[in-house]
């Protein structure tokens, strides 16, 4: 074993310190010799016990890293000095694909903080009914407002022409208009913003190799989904304007909200991405440039009370999401409108059978679409649905957090925290959600509740990013640090030892 020979080296060193004393040098020699083998032999005990403790950690990290054959391996006094760094088998592609700028992180964190300030605008443009204001899509040209008054005239008579102006909006002034222009369309430059502080840095970090392969397939991902992002806004804008779309919804002037929930859904993946990404990145290099830190935030995620937790963790995640989903098919059919009061639903506890389950809502002769159409479309339906799944959620995050308490001492601290911070912002979120239902959907406080589901899935994604084991390659090369420190601090205790030693026998 690794470790072995490096006791071995340090048995051989006191052991040539010794013979020296023993020898026939010169009595003042011998005698200094004889102090520094006693030295030696004084601080043998502690040296042996931390090279134990060391090993039992370096064990530990093999058999987490996969390398338990690592043990096998023979070497002698001077090949485990120096072949350390070799034998966790790192290679320069292993290493390059865990080699990231910190600075790649800071951006991704940043530029996620964009995103989760464009989704709370977005839900704004919508409270304020402004997302048909401008009924054309212009990638470039459309960055610029119209300049005076004949361009503005020129727009007005665009959405003139449109079903929400001729059927909602027709009293409406030019004034007027220039205030849901504006909404929709710094709803729309943000975008373009978020497009370009994304996609040139990608370019330049993945050019310039401060980005790991690793990474750049996810920045690769990322920007493809914003790419999508930019057209699924229009695809949504476009069924509100499209009077033929209408009347096959039988619906008002408004966007479908199939089309809206995948809207937003794209731009909660884009979130979550780009956040994930960014807190990879910050983690992996601390580990690596803290070997035994690391070592200790392994032994404590390898604890099996934490093996439950990461798949419940993620599970959270992925429950949060689609509830913050069902919310958006509440704010799409405008059923937040219906029913408001709480807990109940109306008199009962429930709607009856026929409301939650009406024929209305199938177009099929045979009725075979009645339940999916009611869940998906039925105002009433969803806002049940919404409803249940808020509910399962805050009782799913409190049941993380009473696990989290009862096994406190085997959670890493910085998990603790964030379980915490999960617990308030859950219940900050039903809070808001109920306020919002009771207040029949004031823009402030509907606004508040779209951020807070954001939150929530932020707090939630953190914390099962904090649970998570890292990956093969940085487990390995946390491994391949370790051993090379520890060889390090052995190889110069030795030199030390052996340079006193050569100048008493000169």
């Amino acid at each position: 074993m690794l470790m072995k020979s490096l006791f071995r080296d340090t048995g051989a060193l006191g052991a040539s310190v010794r013979m020296l004393a023993r020898s026939k040098a010169p009595v003042s020699q011998r005698a200094g010799l004889a102090s520094l083998s006693r030295r030696f032999a004084l601080g043998s005990g502690v040296v042996s016990q931390s090279l134990r403790a060391k090993s039992a950690s370096f064990s530990r990290f093999s058999r987490l890293s996969g390398f338990s054959g690592l043990g096998s391996r023979k070497f002698g006094s001077s090949s485990a000095l120096r072949n350390a760094a070799a034998a966790a088998k790192v290679t320069p592609e292993m290493a390059n694909s865990v080699k990231t700028s910190n600075v790649v992180a800071y951006w991704l964190i940043g530029t996620s903080g964009l995103v989760f300030g464009i989704v709370v605008l977005g839900g704004l443009t919508r409270l304020t009914e402004s997302g048909l204001s401008i009924t054309e899509w212009k990638p470039v040209t459309g960055s610029l407002p119209p300049i005076g008054q004949a361009e503005w005239e020129e727009e007005f008579a665009k959405y003139r022409d449109s079903p929400e102006f001729m059927q909602l909006n027709s009293h409406i002034t030019l004034d007027e208009f220039k205030f849901i222009f504006f909404m929709e369309w710094a709803h729309r430059l943000w975008g373009r913003a978020i497009g370009a502080i994304f996609i040139a840095p990608a370019i330049y970090f993945a050019v310039t190799k401060r980005s790991s392969p690793h990474v750049n397939k996810r920045l690769l991902g990322l920007t493809s989904l914003l790419g999508l992002q930019g057209f699924l806004g229009w695809w949504m804008v476009k069924s509100g304007l499209d009077q033929e779309q209408l009347d096959a919804r039988q619906s008002k002037p408004t966007v479908s909200q199939y089309r809206l929930t995948t809207h937003l859904g794209a731009a909660f993946f884009l979130y979550m991405g780009m956040l994930w990404t960014g807190l990879d990145i910050l983690k992996e290099n601390k580990w690596m440039r803290n070997p035994a830190e690391a070592g200790k935030l392994l032994k404590a995620l390898d604890n099996p009370v934490l093996g439950p937790m990461r798949k419940i963790a993620v599970g959270l995640l992925a429950f949060c999401f689609v509830t913050a989903m069902s919310g958006g098919m509440v704010a799409g059919l405008d059923a937040g409108m219906i029913y408001n009061t709480w807990p109940k639903m109306g008199a009962s506890w429930f709607p009856n059978g026929r409301e939650l389950m009406d024929p209305h809502f199938a177009r099929r002769e045979d009725k075979s679409d009645l339940w999916w159409r009611n869940l998906l479309e039925n105002p009433t339906t969803v806002q049940l649905v919404h409803r249940t799944f808020a509910t399962a959620a805050f009782f799913g995050v409190l049941a993380v957090h009473m696990y989290a308490l009862k096994h406190k001492a085997a959670m890493p601290r910085n998990a603790q925290k964030t379980v915490h911070a999960l617990m308030g912002v859950v219940t900050l979120q039903v809070a808001l959600g109920i306020f919002t239902i009771l207040y029949v959907v004031p823009t402030p406080l509907a606004s508040t509740h779209q951020a807070g589901s954001l939150a929530l899935v932020t707090a939630a994604l953190v914390f099962a990013n904090q649970v998570r084991k890292p990956r093969a390659s940085v487990r390995t090369m946390i491994n391949s640090g370790f051993a090379q420190n520890l060889v390090n601090k052995t190889a110069n205790s030795g030199s030390k030892i052996m340079s006193e030693a050569s100048k008493l026998t000169r």
